[in-house]
């Protein structure tokens, strides 16, 4: 259930905490000291266009941050942990003085119900998309398949430099050094920036010997 793009990491025990929210984008914030990728939506990405009626391109993403920020920003949320991703993030569900925060999002157009992790605002978004509000009064590509196709895009724009030397030795947010091959389900979004001290591979063995681990999917 909860694998593929948010790269989630398997099962925790449930946390619960609270605070002021800060928000990152969207669907992204920090709650006191942790940061959280609210569970079960999807918001545009910071760089995302979407086209107005008349054809013409305009940033929709910074407009959700920053008509998120500017309803919620400072409000105190409490959040139940349903899991944590690759990234070292909360995924979680969120709540504003009682009130489910994603189904709030939802409901006004905000983002979308990201269906591929959880059906439970599939509702509030049909309802959103029949009355035109927010996002839906527009032309809008899904965030995940923007995401796909900026991948795709990275990928064809930083190739192996080798092309016996295919495997992929990233390192995480927490400084973890995991290596990808090709076929394994994080290999094509997956991109080397030299500068971190990311770095191509051409067999395991090397990959292993420099001190990285396989990843797991």
């Amino acid at each position: 259930m909860v694998l593929g793009a948010l790269g989630l990491a398997g099962p925790v025990r449930a946390q619960v905490f609270d605070g002021p929210l800060v928000v990152i984008d969207g669907d992204t914030f920090d709650v006191g000291h942790t940061r959280v990728r609210l569970y079960g939506v999807d918001a545009p990405e910071i760089d995302q266009s979407c086209t107005n009626p008349s054809g013409v391109a305009w940033d929709c993403g910074t407009w959700v941050s920053a008509e998120v920020r500017a309803r919620f920003e400072g409000q105190k949320v409490r959040c139940e942990e349903v899991v944590q991703d690759l990234y070292g993030r909360s995924v979680a569900r969120c709540s504003l003085r009682g009130k489910d925060l994603g189904r709030t999002l939802v409901q006004e157009g905000l983002a979308l119900a990201y269906r591929k992790y959880s059906m439970a605002y599939d509702l509030e978004e049909k309802g959103a998309v029949v009355a035109g509000r927010g996002l839906h009064a527009y032309v809008m590509e899904r965030p995940e398949d923007y995401r796909r196709a900026v991948r795709a895009d990275r990928v064809a724009q930083n190739p192996a430099p080798d092309p016996a030397c295919m495997i992929k030795g990233n390192i995480n947010s927490k400084g973890r050094r995991i290596y990808h091959m090709p076929g394994q389900e994080h290999y094509d979004r997956t991109s080397i920036r030299l500068s971190n001290g990311e770095r191509w591979f051409c067999t395991e063995a090397g990959a292993r010997t420099a001190g990285w681990r396989r990843a797991k999917r």
